[in-house]
């Protein structure tokens, strides 16, 4: 499942409890991540993926969930 995996990926990144990372959670305001931290989250979700994430599509992602859907819109997984 996608989420899993991202959420794996953003406590492992973030240094974020578990429990903390819901698909509602706001990367920046509810996990702390500041602009670098997002940039870092980014190209390791890209990389994880084989995806590239467009700039424009990066300022639309403000939660986890904005994350999942990208990424099951836009790839194969599930």
């Amino acid at each position: 499942m996608v989420f899993d995996k991202i959420k794996e990926l953003i406590v492992e990144q973030l240094g974020v409890e578990e429990d903390a990372v819901t698909p509602e959670a706001n990367i920046q305001d509810d996990l702390g991540a500041d602009s670098l931290d997002v940039v870092d989250l980014i190209q390791t979700i890209e990389d994880e993926y084989d995806l590239s994430i467009p700039d424009e599509a990066v300022e639309e992602i403000k939660t986890v969930n904005d994350i999942v859907n990208y990424v099951e819109k836009n790839t194969d997984a599930e």
